[in-house]
């Protein structure tokens, strides 16, 4: 590898950071856009999630692109480039996001905006690919992981004050706005919003560009033949498409067009009897509709699964041309990141509507921000904690750390919601959770399955806790899902990497694929909200810790069979 040094350039350094801070402020500002979008545009739980849809599922394609190219080509794509261009590439990409997003604004159309976020989360894909070994080339590769992490902890902090400012964009007040007013609001302020953005994507690939300090970060490593793997990941995105279109080409369906057709009559009328017969057949028709387009997304789900299963038995029988699918760590770790990143995004996603309900507040879309930041800021907390094992410090200092470090991190999520302007008492006492987070980290002890099982208990618990409750329980209980979530991304990639040799930047790019989890669990559980409720929708991440702790207990056994120690496995990888 080129452009190597030893000493920390620092400059490099602060500009690529702000990078990780837009991936995080954007993807958890999609929380509370998707609460707005769904009383602007009156859209389903299931047509709302499609910005999670949009935003997830294009760092899939734009991973498989860069995987497909560079495999075909036999050199890493990224690293011929370079870091430094490629990033740049990247920044372009999303100010060209940006631009589209304006222009689906001023028009006001919803699928504009779902192009407009997928061409931003389009080029967050080719940065991110980029970002994590650059930030490592910019200094001694022996604190590399240092650098990662900060980049990490400002992206955490993205996520705590994206939803903020998305939210003031979008009410232009932090006083409450009703959801029946929603639809009459201005959107100039979102408009002003992505232009700055756009801009600020333009500057940071200007600085990278011009900036003679910044190094170009080429890397000459080959890419690993995959055939095998590439041509199963193709199928699935096939598979993918076929499965999504029937679903929204439901909503233009004879069926769906009669339901409206009722609907309207419904809203218009005053006599009992007629309403009760017209909500009578909206039942009627609605009811198989639905089912029908859970059929097809399960089905969506089901090719991931089966196509992941499939590589693994496969490669387990014969690893030529399977590439680093050979390894079942690698495989399980896929599907493990896949399901993670799915319900990490899910439950912020679905939160803004579980919200609205009685049992929950009857909160307004413009009172979820909070809630919402709380939930990512639960993120920060578990990585600004993680990101303490990365410094040489003594084991006393590291536990004292241990306890300041996340108290810290609460604090300051509530100390930038009530400059905002919040009223923040009711999550005062989520410090608590804060506190059983605390002592999950202290028995993890730095160890990657340990900490998976025992985050992944914490998770599923809470999950059912939720569940079975309603009010401050049960809303604390669904936030202490960031809490389960932060350390997940560290902890599964490490184990699913660990072992790999030279497949290592292969099966990185596999990982990085999976973000598409994001892009498919949050609509599964929207659609399935329309059809049993919000609140009984959150067993889908119930399901979702279940394997989180079912991938730690699996892997540490191939793991061993490989001689592989899993006591020296250290989370690796920032998302």
């Amino acid at each position: 590898m080129k452009d190597n040094q030893t000493s920390t350039n620092y400059p490099a350094l602060y500009t690529l950071i702000v990078v990780f801070f837009f991936w995080g402020f954007i993807a958890a500002g999609n929380s509370v856009f998707i609460p707005f979008c769904k009383n602007y545009f009156n859209l389903d739980q299931f047509q709302s999630q499609l910005i999670d849809f949009a935003f997830y599922s294009a760092y899939y394609i734009g991973a498989l692109v860069l995987f497909i190219t560079s495999t075909v080509s036999g050199k890493d794509l990224v690293g011929k480039w370079g870091y430094k261009k490629s990033i740049v590439y990247g920044l372009l990409f999303s100010a060209l996001g940006a631009g589209a997003m304006i222009i689906a604004v001023e028009v006001n159309v919803y699928a504009g905006m779902l192009v407009g976020l997928f061409i931003v989360a389009l080029g967050f894909s080719l940065q991110q690919t980029a970002a994590n070994p650059f930030a490592v080339l910019l200094g001694d590769q022996k604190t590399g992981a240092s650098r990662v992490n900060l980049g990490g902890a400002v992206n955490s902090f993205g996520t705590t004050i994206g939803p903020l400012i998305i939210g003031f964009a979008l009410f232009g007040t932090f006083e409450t706005i009703s959801d029946a007013e929603i639809a009459n609001l201005p959107l100039d302020k979102v408009v002003i919003l992505y232009v700055v953005v756009g801009l600020l994507f333009l500057l940071a690939a200007a600085l990278f560009y011009f900036s003679k300090k910044v190094p170009a970060g080429h890397s000459l490593d080959t890419m690993e033949p995959a055939n095998k793997a590439r041509t199963t990941l193709v199928i699935m995105t096939v598979l993918l498409f076929l499965a999504f279109i029937p679903v929204f080409l439901s909503y233009k369906s004879d069926a769906a067009l009669e339901i409206e057709a009722l609907k309207t009559q419904l809203s218009t009328s005053t006599d009992s009897g007629t309403i009760s017969a017209l909500s009578t057949q909206i039942e009627d028709l609605t009811h198989p509709l639905e089912l029908k387009r859970m059929f097809w997304l399960l089905g969506a789900l089901l090719a991931v699964v089966v196509s992941l299963v499939f590589a693994y038995t496969k490669a387990k029988k014969n690893s030529e041309g399977w590439g680093a699918m050979k390894y079942p760590q690698l495989v399980l770790g896929m599907l493990g990141l896949f399901i993670y990143v799915g319900i990490e995004v899910a439950i912020g996603s679905n939160l803004g509507e579980l919200l609205t309900l009685e049992e929950f507040g009857s909160l307004q879309s413009s009172q979820i921000t909070p809630y919402v930041s709380m939930y990512w800021g639960g993120m920060m907390i578990g990585r600004w904690a993680g990101a303490i094992s990365a410094f040489n410090l003594a084991k006393s200092t590291r536990q004292v750390m241990l306890i300041i470090v996340p108290l810290v991190a609460f604090s300051v999520i509530i100390g930038v919601n009530s400059l905002a302007g919040f009223n923040m008492e009711v999550l005062y006492y989520f410090v608590i959770c804060v506190l059983i987070q605390i002592a999950a980290f202290f028995f993890s002890k730095d160890k990657p399955v340990r900490t998976l099982v025992i985050f992944g208990t914490f998770g599923l618990l809470a999950m059912v806790v939720g569940l079975l409750t309603s009010g401050t329980v049960a809303i604390y209980a669904f936030l202490c899902g960031g809490l389960a979530c932060s350390i997940m991304w560290s902890s599964v990639f490490s184990l699913a990497i660990v072992g790999l040799g030279k497949y290592t930047a292969q099966g990185s790019a596999f990982l990085v694929m999976m973000i598409l989890g994001g892009g498919i669990i949050p609509p599964i559980q929207g659609k399935l909200a329309d059809i049993i409720g919000i609140h009984n929708s959150y067993i889908i991440p119930v399901i979702g810790f279940a394997y989180i702790i079912l991938f730690a207990i699996l892997v540490q056994g191939f793991l061993k069979k490989q001689g592989i120690n899993i006591d020296d496995v250290e989370a690796e990888g920032a998302h």
